[in-house]
């Protein structure tokens, strides 16, 4: 997609898919070490939906301002991420917003709806980092944090994806950082500990052969927030970016049925 507009919300980059006439918003909430224009697929089918789309690239990643991949604290991403949600209401009031988070993404949306869930008409997670994640704890107990980037073959069953993902400068190609990876641990507590988000519909998508987010770790946070009105759909075969997978065309379509079940008509 190339019909999108950029802000600059005090040096965190938000990009914005216009539509000429939306029925509801829609903020993106991106992943670890990338940015939110890894999503033009998902946002043009939630923009063909009636979607006016919205997505910041959190501090330290893609074109938003910090050192890169160091978040101290995603007590401040997640008020980041309400003031995209406050920038895109002002553009158009009065209209529900659901928000999509992927990964930590998923960690952060999660955080956001535990403490402004009455904002939301609806919440898809997407191999969300909740429940009992074990990578942080396994890598602070290290001396050193090795240098092992993400794998691009873990995102998608298309070899295009990886290597599109390679390729981006804008996406960090290094080792993760000791205070992110702390950041991450409370943010993992907090969410464990921040009780359910009540009677917001919650739709949950991962792949069932997620190497970076296992499964049965994000199931235990996913069954410890919803609060009742869970959609569940794992897909067999699928890496961890189901939005990128060779099936995508299934996922996109299970999004728009879900939200056309939970946005008011």
């Amino acid at each position: 997609m190339t019909d999108v507009r950029e802000h600059d919300l005090d040096g965190i980059a938000v990009t914005e898919w216009p539509h000429p006439e939306p029925r509801y918003l829609a903020v993106v909430v991106h992943g670890y070490g990338e940015h939110v224009r890894r999503y033009d697929g998902l946002a043009g089918a939630l923009a063909g939906h009636g979607a006016a789309v919205f997505g910041p690239d959190h501090v330290g990643h893609g074109r938003s301002a910090g050192e890169r991949v160091v978040i101290e604290d995603f007590e401040d991403v997640v008020r980041d991420v309400h003031r995209t949600a406050a920038l895109a209401r002002a553009a158009r009031p009065g209209l529900p917003l659901v928000m999509v988070g992927h990964s930590m993404g998923g960690l952060i949306a999660a955080r956001y709806a535990q403490l402004h869930g009455s904002g939301l008409s609806a919440l898809v997670l997407s191999g969300p980092v909740i429940g009992a994640w074990e990578l942080p704890g396994r890598l602070l107990a290290l001396d050193e944090i090795p240098d092992t980037p993400v794998s691009p073959a873990a995102l998608s069953r298309d070899p295009a994806v990886g290597a599109a993902y390679a390729a981006d400068p804008l996406v960090w190609h290094g080792p993760m950082k000791r205070p992110t990876l702390e950041a991450f641990a409370r943010t993992l507590q907090a969410v464990d500990r921040g009780g359910d988000v009540g009677a917001l519909p919650l739709l949950w998508l991962h792949g069932d052969d997620d190497r970076l987010v296992p499964l049965p770790g994000s199931r235990v946070g996913v069954q410890r927030l919803s609060g009742g009105r869970l959609t569940e759909r794992i897909f067999p075969g699928a890496r961890h970016e189901v939005f990128n997978e060779t099936n995508r065309a299934e996922v996109l379509a299970e999004v728009i049925r879900f939200l056309d079940q939970a946005l008011p008509r």
